[in-house]
């Protein structure tokens, strides 16, 4: 019976050629069976397997069960390691370094570090279990994991071995359940050794050259890309694939990952992994390598190389010769294929291919960039494929990277056809309005004054429907254009129903709580009534789902609606601040104790476009209250703001207003923090000093000047030479500790020669001992002990 048509089972298992489907580099395969009906031809030549035959779960075969108990045992001790590396760093962050000069314990330090060795040893029997068995752990449901955890910890030689060993197989492993994430977390990793390898940074070459040429990271790379780009149109459909493709895009156009980074104000990071695998990953604990400190402070996926762009656009013409109009309209609606078509038209703009006929973008704008060159004035009809992107939830999204990167002269077709006149009901659609205020940002001051026009009876509406993210995108473009901001103040103002200036001192509640004047104060009276009726103890059982029902809880679009309106122009941004400062102590005291609400005081003073004169004023306006301002967790921030933007003389009357509150402060878990930077004893028994080292602080945050070379020529040789030997003379356990720790010994208490008594003979034996180096040199990065700073006599 052929091979092909036999069926698994335990007789087929005890073949040595079992699992090496797609892996003959680095088997030698035995010598297949011919059908009778092939034996005319060369003997090279053998069928491919039938589609029958191929198990889709195991394509490459299946793990034993004795190498996947093992892998087990690796997947517990890695993540054990990386818990206890998690916890380590927490410790690091928490510790205040001024909080304590005190000598740090060794003993964690040293376990942790001889441990280092018995890690790299443990990872290397893995390493070399998992040799020649990549694809079938990799098609694993229990082993695909474990995988995944252990390339964090890989190094770049076996990184490059990894996927060299993927390599001829990509296709078949990014459409698998389970080899897809082995794949996008390779992908996504690969950047760290990229960066290194553009800057010459390289491991060292195997010595056996059996087994050919390893190909770098970055050609392996680049040699992927070609083997995806045939299969493209299927990839980006598939919904185990498309991920893969999102990554190899991330990797090849690095802008991609910052405009989808939500920390640097992109979108959601949906567009690399899916909810679903980001909430499992964010289940599976700490995903990082178990031999360095540093939690990937490598630039990852920053480089991007002529190579990679010419990679990135063979994706773009590779779609465009595999699909037709039709064909790439219908991606859009497509919850797999929409995010790699948002990509790819991101790529395709930033690299100056979007503007010419027949592009990816002119086919989902059905042809607007076609018409834009043949007859620029021509207005066309709206298009109901357009139309509907605007109210779709997953199309939506395609048509913000439409607006956003679509040319100007375009831009403007789309704006006359399918925005303008129409905002009264896109503004406070649920869908429509992100694309909307993706489209103010790129209005000119023409339009934006049109747009003031048209939404003039629909900002109440707005603020009742939640929509505010069209409003903070009509802030921000009024304030870059610095064109109508009045105009727009007075838009939100009518909105909130605030038309007296009277009323106008109630913007910042009635904005941080997204409430018109009256509703606001009807819930501020219930609230009252409500305080004289229920208890602590009543308040405490509604538990946190109720606080979040309350109306006059801050609301985070609320918060941010203000920080935009804070960096308007100075003249415009006052009504803000008078309205803050119009607040009463108890009320700011609140708002700064809150964790949504203390983020418009943090605006307030770091905006540039709010005067000098208003921050004074209103630090001004909290001394005699700042120990109560700072006894918070988030108090104690906005406290540490007013501080740094004080100057001196600010200073030393927020200072004094502490004095009589010094135990308080002292007592307090986190007005201590704050009470450190005071320094009130010093204030206290010598005021000059304690000017001359706030000036010295302040002094010291500027540019240091160019050395003095005068002063350097008057110094005589003998000095230097009596340092240099000094310097030799010391010891380098001292030179660390005193580095790190400080000296313990006042400057002039010793000599050269007392110094040379106090040292320890068993402190040179260590120091001789060149296996101890690499544990000293550790000491920095090791835990300090949370012990209080010790109290210095007077003298």
């Amino acid at each position: 019976m052929p091979r092909e048509n036999r069926k698994r089972g335990k007789k087929h298992k005890k073949n040595g050629n079992e699992g090496n489907f797609g892996n003959e580099a680095y088997n030698v395969p035995e010598e297949p069976t011919v059908a009778p009906e092939q034996e005319a031809g060369p003997s090279w030549i053998v069928s491919a397997p039938k589609s029958s035959a191929v198990d889709q779960e195991a394509p490459f075969g299946y793990a034993d069960s004795e190498l996947k108990a093992y892998f087990r045992t690796v997947d517990v001790q890695i993540r054990e390691w990386q818990d206890a590396h998690e916890e380590v760093n927490e410790g690091d962050e928490d510790i205040d370094p001024n909080e304590s000069e005190s000598r740090p314990s060794l003993e964690p330090l040293i376990t942790l570090l001889t441990s280092w060795q018995d890690r790299r040893m443990f990872f290397v029997a893995a390493l070399e279990e998992m040799s020649h068995k990549e694809k079938q752990l990799a098609t694993d449901p229990d082993c695909s994991g474990i995988l995944e955890r252990m390339s964090y910890s890989m190094d770049d030689f076996v990184r490059r071995v990894f996927l060299d060993r993927l390599s001829g197989s990509l296709e078949i492993l990014a459409k698998h359940r389970f080899a897809s994430h082995v794949c996008q977390t390779l992908f996504t990793i690969a950047g760290e050794t990229i960066y290194r390898e553009s800057r010459g940074i390289y491991p060292p070459a195997s010595e056996s050259g059996e087994e050919g040429e390893l190909r770098t990271l970055t050609q392996l790379v680049l040699d992927s890309c070609e083997e995806l780009l045939p299969a493209l149109s299927a990839l980006i459909m598939d919904p185990f694939a498309s991920h893969v493709i999102r990554a190899v895009l991330v990797l090849l156009a690095p802008h991609l990952a910052s405009e989808n980074d939500p920390q640097q104000g992109g979108k959601a990071k949906s567009s690399v992994r899916s909810k679903k695998s980001a909430a499992w990953k964010a289940r599976q604990g700490p995903m990082k390598s178990v031999f360095s400190d540093n939690n990937s402070t490598q630039k990852q996926g920053k480089v991007a190389t002529k190579e990679f762009q010419q990679a990135a656009a063979r994706f773009v013409l590779a779609l465009r010769d595999q699909l037709d109009e039709n064909e790439v309209r219908a991606l859009a609606a497509n919850k797999v294929a929409s995010p790699v078509l948002q990509m790819l038209l991101e790529i395709e703009a930033a690299q100056d291919m979007a503007d010419t006929s027949n592009s990816l973008m002119d086919r989902v704008l059905v042809g607007l960039i076609t018409l834009a060159h043949s007859e620029p004035e021509a207005t066309p009809e709206a298009s109901d494929y357009l139309a509907t992107l605007l109210r779709d939830p997953t199309s939506s999204h395609l048509l913000e990277t439409l607006v956003s990167r679509a040319p100007q002269k375009v831009f403007n077709i789309v704006w006359s056809v399918y925005f303008q006149e129409k905002l009264q009901k896109l503004a406070a659609h649920p869908v429509a309005n992100f694309v909307v205020a993706q489209a103010f940002g790129r209005l000119s001051a023409e339009q934006l004054n049109e747009v003031c026009v048209d939404l003039e009876g629909v900002f109440g509406k707005i603020i009742k429907a939640s929509r505010t993210g069209v409003l903070r995108a009509l802030v921000d473009r009024a304030a870059a254009l610095h064109a109508y901001e009045s105009r727009v103040l007075d838009a939100i103002c009518t909105a909130f129903e605030l038309s007296t200036p009277e009323d106008k001192k109630l913007l910042v509640p009635c904005t941080l709580r997204l409430l018109p004047l009256q509703e606001y104060k009807t819930a501020l009276s219930r609230r009252k009534d409500q305080a004289t009726e229920n208890d602590d103890e009543h308040a405490k059982k509604r538990g946190k789902a109720k606080a979040n029902d309350d109306p006059l809880e801050p609301k985070t679009q609320g918060a941010v609606l203000l920080q935009a309106m804070l960096r308007m122009s100075s003249p415009v941004n006052e009504a803000i601040v008078d309205s803050i400062q119009s607040l009463s102590m108890d009320e700011l005291l609140g708002m700064a104790h809150h964790v949504t609400s203390s983020r418009v005081l943090d605006a307030l003073l770091e905006s540039p476009s709010v005067s000098a004169k208003a921050k004074r004023k209103f630090i001004l306006g909290l001394i005699g209250h700042f120990h109560e301002l700072v006894d918070d967790r988030i108090g104690s921030r906005v406290g540490d703001r007013c501080w740094a933007f004080a100057d001196p003389y600010l200073k030393e009357k927020i200072a004094r207003s502490l004095i009589s509150y010094e135990r308080f402060l002292a007592g307090s878990f986190f007005g201590k923090y704050f009470a450190r930077n005071l320094h009130l004893h010093l204030l206290q028994r010598n005021p000059e000093e304690w000017k001359n080292q706030q000036a010295a602080k302040s002094t010291a945050e500027l540019p240091k000047a160019a050395p003095d070379t005068k002063a350097e020529v008057a110094k005589p040789p003998q000095a230097d030479e009596q340092k240099k030997k000094r310097k030799h003379q010391g010891d380098e356990i001292d030179e660390l500790f005193d580095s790190t720790l400080g000296k313990r010994i006042k400057k002039g208490a010793l000599g050269g020669e007392g110094k040379a008594k106090m040292e320890s003979p068993s402190v040179e034996k260590l120091a001789a001992d060149k296996s101890l180096k690499d544990v000293m040199g550790a000491i920095r990065s090791a835990p300090k002990e949370d012990k209080p700073r010790p109290k210095k006599k007077r003298t």
